[in-house]
C-alpha cells in the first residue's frame, strides 16, 4: 500500500477514535448529571425493608443489602456518587430549569410509569434549585395524551417524594405548587439557606428508630441502622452531606435530638433521645404514620402503636386544660443536664 494512503488511513482512524471518545465523554456527563437527581422510587424497596428493621431494631443481613444494591437504579441515593453538601454547586446546574428537557424524554414513551418517574424527577429538581413548580410545566411533561391522568400521576410522584424526604406537595393556587417540610427545620427542611436537599426524611427515620428502641438508642445502634440507607459516619452523602455533623451537631443544636452519656457506662457510651423540639413539632403517632406509609403497612402493625396511641390521647386531653402541655415528655425522657452536641 502506498505510503500516502497509509497516512490517510491512520489519520482517518485517529479522527474516528477521537469522535468515539468525545461521544463517550458526553454520554458520561449526561449520566453524571442525571445521577445528581436522586430517584425516590428506586429507594423505596430498601425503605420498606428498613421500616421492618426499624421495628426489630436489627440490621439487614449482608446478603440482603448486596441484593438490594444490585437492583438499585443509577439514580438511587444509595448508588450515586457523593457530592458536596448544601449550598455548593453540583453538576445538576447543567439540567435546564425549564420542562423542555423532561418533555423530550417524556415524548419518547407513553408509559404512565415513565411519566410518573419524569414528573418525580422534575419536582425534585425544582425543589433542589429552589424554583416554583408550575402546573403548566407538568402538563408539558405529560403531553396531551396523559392530561386526563394528570391528578393521578402527580399524586403518585408526590407520594414517592413524601415517603423518602418527608416533604408534602401543597397547592399554593390553581397554577402553582410548593413543597413543605413535615417539621419546621430551617429553610423548609434544608437547614441552610439556598439550594439543597431536605433533611426531614432522615430525621423522621431517626426519631422512629429511637422510638422503636424504647425511646432511646445508643450511638452504635443508630449507625448500624443508618447503614441501611448507605449513610456512614465521616463519609459524605449526596443528600445529607457529612452525616455525623448533621446528626450529632446540627440536629442536636436545633433540639430535635438529645445526645447524652448512657448513665453508668464505663467506658463512657452515648445515646440519642427525642429532643424537645421533636416533641413540639411531631408525635410518635405521626412518626409511625410516616414509617408505615414508607413501608406499605399501617401504624397498628408496629409493636409500639399502643404507646403512640396513649400519647395521642393524652395530647388531645391535655390540650383543653389550662396550663397543660401537649408536648410533655415521659418521666424517663426528662431533659438531662448532660445534653450537648457530640464532639
Amino acid at each position: 500500500m502506498p505510503r500516502g494512503q497509509k497516512s490517510k488511513l491512520r489519520a482517518r482512524e485517529k479522527r474516528r477514535q477521537a469522535r468515539g471518545k468525545s461521544h463517550a465523554q458526553r454520554s458520561d456527563e449526561a449520566t453524571t448529571t442525571e445521577e445528581e437527581l436522586p430517584s425516590c422510587s428506586s429507594a423505596l424497596e430498601a425503605r420498606s425493608q428498613s421500616t421492618s428493621q426499624t421495628e426489630s431494631g436489627s440490621s439487614l443481613q449482608a446478603s440482603r443489602r448486596a441484593s438490594a444494591a444490585d437492583t438499585t437504579t443509577p439514580t438511587s441515593p444509595g448508588a450515586v456518587k457523593t457530592s458536596s453538601d448544601d449550598g455548593e454547586d453540583s453538576q445538576d446546574e447543567a439540567v435546564s430549569s425549564s420542562p423542555e428537557g423532561f418533555s423530550a424524554q417524556s415524548s419518547e414513551s407513553t408509559s404512565p410509569a415513565v411519566k410518573v418517574d419524569l414528573v418525580e424527577q422534575f419536582l425534585l429538581h425544582k425543589y433542589r434549585v429552589n424554583q416554583p413548580i408550575l402546573k403548566k410545566d407538568i402538563e408539558k411533561i405529560l403531553g396531551e395524551r396523559h392530561q386526563g391522568a394528570y391528578a393521578a400521576i402527580l399524586e403518585k410522584a408526590a407520594e414517592r417524594i413524601e415517603v423518602f424526604f418527608a416533604i408534602d406537595l401543597k397547592e399554593v393556587d390553581s397554577n402553582v405548587y410548593e413543597f413543605v417540610s413535615k417539621l419546621n427545620i430551617p429553610n423548609n427542611g434544608r437547614l441552610r439557606t439556598g439550594r439543597g436537599w431536605p433533611k426531614t426524611g432522615l430525621l423522621m427515620n431517626i426519631l422512629g428508630f429511637i422510638f422503636m428502641k424504647g425511646n432511646r438508642a445508643t450511638e452504635e445502634e443508630l449507625w448500624v441502622f443508618l447503614k441501611l440507607f448507605q449513610i456512614h459516619p465521616g463519609k459524605k452523602h449526596i443528600i445529607y452531606g457529612e452525616p455525623r455533623k448533621l446528626i450529632s451537631k446540627d440536629l442536636v443544636n436545633l433540639k430535635y435530638l438529645e445526645y447524652r452519656q448512657v448513665p453508668g457506662s464505663d467506658p463512657p457510651r452515648h445515646e440519642y433521645l427525642w429532643g424537645p423540639r421533636a416533641y413540639a413539632e411531631t408525635s410518635k403517632m405521626k412518626v409511625l404514620h410516616f414509617l408505615a406509609k414508607a413501608g406499605g403497612t399501617v401504624p397498628s402493625a408496629f409493636s409500639m402503636y399502643e404507646e403512640a396511641l396513649r400519647e395521642e390521647r393524652a395530647r388531645k386531653g391535655g390540650a383543653g386544660r389550662p396550663g397543660a402541655s401537649a408536648t410533655a415528655r415521659p418521666d424517663s425522657m426528662a431533659p438531662s443536664s448532660s445534653t450537648r452536641s457530640a464532639r
